[in-house]
């Protein structure tokens, strides 16, 4: 006869609870279950067979069961010595649906309720609704919609599951109407709310949502607002209090900040203190303030940074700095005392690489500066990190430097990088200005195999310019990381389409190169090439273009060297910010070939940072070329100017000399000047690939035995886009001429879309 001796819910188990003569469980059987497996209520279970049941085993038995959630009612019987597990399961969650919402996706509000345990395929436990509704509550109220509301609707389905639909009603965006200020003397309201990112609704509020409350922007312009005193002296502002009020509505927010500005301090000694380990002068030119200057937390701040960084640099890598203040309260001056203490000095003891899953180890490491064995050096570090992102394989590189387990003394360097596709197959077209239509293909791998070598097979057609050109690269032909490369090419010109001297030119070459590096910084680059050139000119040719060709004969073989120097210290080729890059680079006709000539050209480049996101760029840029050993330099090597990557506004090839024909016809010295402010299309925050900028050019090309006047100068002034999409650079720009001659071109729009080889 089958018996219970507990039964009901859990809660009420002593009610029901009969006491029984202990047996020994002969079998166990499960009764009730429809989703879950019998395996899963033997795992729980806390009785076996062959054991001795009692009361306490029982009840204990229970507790495991519903501990799990699975169940909402669990009853144990038994019937000649079989325990009876009699299970009534709860329903599992077979969807979650989210109706009504707009401010966020449905992925986005299903990932919060996951958060709390409410998903699809979950046990459905009613006690979370609340925490549900209240969750999404919570994620509206961070985009400022106060108003809104929640309905959850149960429904049972087949299977002993349910549906859960989240009903919301987003309601209206409560609105910033007002901020105040209260306590400020020193400075006007307009100021100090000039500080903050909130805003009262105006014109661009659509696109920067500032007019919508957040209690995280809230406290981060709390704290520019502190910075802001702290940076101008007030070394005892105080923020006492703040009140954020919505009306009834909910619809308006109104924020007041309490201030307490306090006296004005000014900086009367700076003193040293601790072990100076690097001589104290050395140490004083690291800090930025002085006696008699108003005391800024922010420039403190940057003193004891650098203090560290430069400890640093020679191993002590957990250097402590502390700046502390000695006020006279009276007299409203703050002596401040920098302690220093150096700690041990830190070796690093191995460098681990990781993510690289196609790269071999060896072309990271070799761009490492710092090495395994040698003193901490953060300059070392970060030059390490520099050079790894300039290969271009990797889409992030992050270096972190956790201390060895058990020691005191050394760290470990963990270089991750994430890996992107560094090989390209294309075939498609582009359109630039100067060329037109261009019809191009590649196939190129940047990192061949994984060894850091490059290979490209090149192909471009355009109206302009024809290129074929097969290339192969070795980065590091040998350990010191001379660089090397081969070089096979055709390039056809035609000058049709442009504003400059008609002719056509066909050159196919075939040379050698090498890149020696001399320090970090600076990079000598040499090469050898020979070209078959083949020139053609027209009735309509310049008589300068004819009378070369009359001398020289259509044909032509050169044997061309290449000798260059560069110094680049830019933070990043693709998408540089801030850095230098001065480059002295020329070819020269050798002796043996048909033509003999030079052609010099000296670029300086200059960026810097003013702000995480803008950068000014400035580049100058001066050529000189001409002919040795009696013969002239080829026309066809004359410096041009004008055109997207010159003198925007003006067209391609423009400016400088002109034949009767008005059509230029290039000189032999060049002078190209510009000025850019670059910053990121509003809205794409951390994205360098796509960058705006505001310029002004400058620049001419003077003729044989022309001097150099920069009377005769152009300017012009515009707007540009610079994005480098995946199918390779595009360029847009807006240039207007400010100083420009009567004969002069103007091409007022001019973009480039595609790669152009």
């Amino acid at each position: 006869m089958r018996r219970y001796f507990i039964a009901g819910g859990f809660w009420f188990w002593l009610a029901t609870a009969q006491a029984i003569e202990p047996f020994t469980v002969k079998d166990v059987r499960v009764e009730g279950i429809q989703r879950i497996e019998a395996g899963t209520v033997f795992g729980y279970l806390p009785i076996k067979v062959g054991d001795t049941l009692d009361d306490a085993k029982a009840i204990a038995a229970v507790k495991a069961l519903y501990a799990t959630g699975f169940f909402s009612d669990v009853r144990l019987e038994y019937d000649q010595d079989v325990l009876i597990v009699a299970v009534e399961e709860r329903p599992a969650i077979a969807e979650v649906a989210i109706n009504g919402s707009k401010e966020f996706t449905k992925e986005q509000l299903k990932d919060a309720l996951k958060e709390i345990g409410l998903a699809e395929t979950r046990i459905y436990d009613k006690s979370l609704l609340d925490k549900a509704e209240k969750e999404l509550k919570r994620q509206y109220l961070t985009r400022g919609r106060y108003a809104a509301k929640v309905e959850t609707v149960v429904s049972p389905l087949e299977r002993n599951r349910v549906s859960v639909a989240f009903n919301i009603d987003e309601g209206e965006v409560a609105k910033i109407r007002g901020i105040n200020v209260v306590g400020n003397k020193a400075f006007t309201e307009k100021q100090l709310l000039d500080v903050f990112v909130l805003r009262t609704p105006g014109m661009f509020s659509w696109f920067s949502k500032n007019d919508q409350y957040s209690k995280q922007k809230l406290q981060a312009d709390l704290e520019s607002l502190r910075s802001f005193y702290l940076n101008r002296g007030y070394l005892e502002f105080n923020i006492d209090s703040t009140q954020v009020q919505i009306t009834p509505d909910k619809q308006e927010i109104y924020i007041t900040a309490n201030i307490t500005e306090g006296p004005k301090y000014t900086i009367s000694e700076v003193k040293l203190a601790g072990n100076l380990i690097v001589p104290e002068s050395e140490i004083r030119s690291l800090i930025n303030v002085k006696a008699g200057e108003t005391f800024s937390r922010e420039r403190v701040s940057e003193s004891t940074k650098r203090i560290g960084d430069r400890l640093a640099n020679d191993g002590y890598s957990f250097a402590n700095i502390n700046a502390v203040p000695d006020l006279n309260k009276e007299k409203q001056t703050a002596a401040f005392t920098f302690f220093v203490d150096p700690g041990r000095r830190v070796y690093v003891r191995r460098i681990n690489v990781s993510g690289n899953v196609k790269t071999r180890d060896e072309v990271v490491r070799r761009e490492m500066r710092q090495m395994e064995g040698g003193y901490y050096s953060i300059d070392k570090i970060n030059r390490s990190r520099e050079r790894i992102q300039r290969l271009g394989f990797f889409s992030d590189v992050n270096i972190e430097t956790p201390p060895v387990p058990g020691t005191t003394d050394q760290v470990d360097i963990n270089v991750g990088v994430t890996e992107r596709s560094t090989g390209q197959l294309q075939v498609g077209a582009g359109y630039s200005s100067s060329d037109g239509v261009v019809v191009s293909g590649s196939i190129s791998q940047a990192n061949v195999f994984g060894t850091g070598n490059q290979l490209t097979a090149q192909i471009s057609n355009g109206r302009v310019n024809e290129t074929y050109l097969l290339s192969f690269t070795d980065p590091y032909y040998t350990v010191d990381g001379v660089s090397r490369g081969f070089d096979i090419y055709q390039r056809n010109v035609d000058s049709d389409s442009l504003d400059i001297g008609r002719y056509s030119r066909r050159t196919t070459g075939a040379g050698v190169r090498y890149g020696i590096p001399v320090t970090e910084t600076d990079t000598i680059n040499l090469g050898l090439a020979y070209e078959a050139t083949r020139v053609k000119v027209f009735d309509d040719s310049p008589l300068r273009f004819k009378e070369f060709v009359d001398e020289f004969g259509e044909r032509n073989n050169t044997l061309r060297g290449d000798l260059g120097w560069a110094r680049d210290s830019r933070d990043s080729i693709f998408y540089p910010t801030k850095g230098r890059l001065q480059r002295v680079y020329g070819e020269i006709g050798l002796p043996g070939g048909d033509l003999t000539y030079y052609k010099i050209n000296y670029q300086h480049q200059w960026l810097k940072a003013l702000t995480p996101q803008i950068s000014v760029l400035l580049n100058g840029e001066f050529g000189y070329a001409g002919g040795y050993s009696g013969k002239e330099l080829p026309f066809f090597n004359n410096f041009f100017a004008g055109g997207v990557s010159s003198v925007r506004g003006f067209k391609t090839g423009a400016l400088g000399p002109k034949d009767t024909n008005g059509d230029a016809i290039g000189g032999t010295r060049r002078i190209i000047g510009n000025a850019e402010v670059l910053f990121p299309l509003p809205g794409t925050k951390e994205d360098k690939s796509f960058r705006l900028s505001l310029f002004v050019d400058a620049g001419t090309v003077y003729g044989k035995g022309e001097n150099l006047d920069l009377g005769k100068l152009r300017y012009s002034a515009g707007v540009g886009v610079n994005w480098f999409s995946p199918i390779g650079p595009i360029k847009l720009t807006f240039g207007v001429p400010i100083k420009k001659e009567k004969d002069d071109d103007i091409e007022r729009f001019q973009f480039q879309l595609g790669t152009v080889f």
